[in-house]
């Protein structure tokens, strides 16, 4: 094998043959992970671990939680995460604006909408 597959992996993360410049694409993903990937699951495993008051109120999570734990809601976060890259590079290749700044975007305000919810229920 000439490494092929890696070869095609790499090119498929570029975004070289785009009309997208990969500084903004890693700001844009930058937020999304301080908003959703690090408030949002920080400030749900502290509810998780300290409130006896509070459930999940999102029916996946709370599910994936009851049957794993913390790594439960850790992989539905990363599945999300993953499944909005990949439909923003997949739009990247396709010249498409809306399907590549659409995921991080709404990743953010969720995240960030999420995280001041999460830290008002922590609060009182």
């Amino acid at each position: 094998m000439t490494g092929d597959a890696g070869d095609d992996v790499a090119g498929w993360l570029s975004l070289s043959d785009t009309p997208f410049g990969a500084v903004e694409f890693s700001r844009l993903w930058f937020v999304a992970t301080l908003t959703y990937g690090v408030g949002d699951v920080v400030t749900t495993l502290a509810l998780i671990g300290y409130s006896d008051t509070v459930s999940e109120a999102n029916a996946l999570v709370a599910a994936a939680v009851g049957g794993f734990g913390e790594a439960g809601l850790i992989a539905v976060k990363l599945a999300v995460f993953g499944v909005c890259l990949g439909i923003s590079l997949s739009s990247a290749r396709a010249g498409d604006e809306v399907g590549y700044y659409l995921p991080p975007v709404v990743l953010s305000f969720v995240g960030a909408f999420t995280t001041a919810l999460n830290l008002r229920l922590l609060i009182g």
